[in-house]
């Protein structure tokens, strides 16, 4: 079995767990989330705690016991406190500002973008420069963060674009004469 498997996942209070139907639903002070359930993979709940075995000794229902243990612990995690993704913006006259579920953005094209938010995703925008992405889902807030800067990813001579608050841009150097 997957080391990550192997270990449990703690729940905290407040958060409630339900197995059933092929189907494992989270429920917390922020929402619930659903996930599918792997066949080769029973989940067990004992006091306050998860632990996941694997149905038949294969390769596969070995990866997949780690797998849903991590999908579990995201999905815990994510009812509890929440996932964000923080986006800066860097270039002249680059500016986002955030209208309810809608973002738009001047990236230096002709025409203003508009990207509008996904159910359960929240955006805000601290300064010009600054976008937050905050939700519940960790896969649907990387997603929307990875669609935000796909549309002026950062390019490598003068490092203009969207990129992530963390993200390092390794700078070319010019061509010469």
């Amino acid at each position: 079995m997957s080391r990550i498997g192997k270990s449990p996942v703690e729940l905290p209070k407040g958060v409630e767990i339900q197995v059933a139907g092929g189907e494992v639903s989270v429920k917390g002070p922020l929402g619930t989330l659903k996930q599918a359930l792997f066949a080769q993979v029973a989940i067990e709940q004992i006091e306050n705690r998860l632990e996941f075995k694997v149905n038949d000794e294969s390769h596969a229902a070995n990866a997949l016991s780690g797998t849903m243990r991590a999908l579990v612990a995201n999905m815990v995690q994510g009812v509890t406190a929440g996932y964000q993704k923080k986006l800066t913006l860097v270039g002249v006259g680059y500016r986002a500002q955030a209208q309810g579920d809608k973002l738009n953005l001047t990236l230096g094209f002709s025409h203003p973008v508009v990207h509008q938010m996904p159910a359960g995703i929240k955006v805000e925008t601290p300064t010009q420069t600054e976008i937050l992405i905050k939700g519940i889902n960790k896969q649907v807030v990387g997603q929307v963060a990875a669609e935000v800067r796909a549309y002026r990813s950062p390019e490598p001579y003068k490092g203009k674009g969207v990129r992530y608050a963390d993200e390092i841009v390794i700078l070319k150097e010019t061509k010469k004469k």
